[in-house]
């Protein structure tokens, strides 16, 4: 697992966490991660895609194929009988098949290759799963919410249970995101994430104010998985 922050800049965030939930009875988890997603299904298809594509081609123009095999092995042209145009087909397309799989084990160009649509679903799966597990009724008036960021994919999630939904428009967290990704993108993580906590923490100050006798339910610290 990679580690994205040291000692010193997880108590930058666990500190953000503690300071805003000192006027709010509402509860921040922050998740960070490094990525959401193996996306080994998604390298598949391309490998499939490929494979397939190539013996298509194969297929449309056996030429150049036939006579590059035939360069390959002495230069001399013969006639390919069936046989050995279903051998060579299935040959193009193990091999393309291959390639395309390990080529993709190179972390940047498979998150390149992952459509925007199947990251954000997974991102917030991921987020949505975290939040179930760290989050999520777990506090006495259901005021947890999550911030969650998922460095692979480039992407970040603010989770909130229902009492807080039921008052705060999703919209409203678009100032938190926005100020937490405008530190993120100049590579100050945890000043990013920070930024993100005391946004959420004015929101939820506004709306779940702190009782005299709050009670911290949640850990302040900083998950790094």
């Amino acid at each position: 697992m990679a580690s994205y922050l040291n000692a010193e800049q997880h108590k930058i965030v666990s500190d953000a966490v503690a300071s805003a939930e000192e006027t709010t009875a509402g509860e921040i988890v922050t998740v960070l991660a490094d990525r959401s997603d193996g996306y080994t299904d998604v390298s598949l298809v391309w490998a499939i895609a490929l494979a397939f594509t190539a013996m298509s081609l194969f297929a449309l123009f056996p030429v150049p194929f036939q006579d590059l095999w035939d360069s390959l092995f002495g230069g001399w042209r013969h006639e390919w009988t069936t046989g050995e145009i279903a051998s060579l087909t299935i040959a193009l397309g193990l091999i393309t098949f291959i390639a395309a799989w390990a080529i993709q084990l190179w972390d940047a160009l498979r998150f390149a290759l992952i459509p925007g649509p199947v990251k954000f679903a997974r991102v917030h799966a991921q987020a949505v799963k975290h939040f179930k597990v760290g989050a999520e009724r777990r506090t006495h008036g259901r005021t947890g919410v999550l911030l969650y960021l998922s460095m692979r994919e480039h992407r970040a999630e603010i989770v909130a249970d229902e009492p807080i939904a039921a008052k705060v428009d999703a919209e409203v967290w678009g100032e938190a995101m926005a100020d937490m990704l405008a530190e993120i993108k100049e590579g100050r993580i945890a000043e990013g994430l920070a930024a993100g906590v005391r946004d959420v923490g004015a929101v939820l100050s506004q709306h779940f104010p702190r009782a005299d006798d709050d009670v911290n339910e949640l850990p302040d610290r900083l998950i790094e998985v």
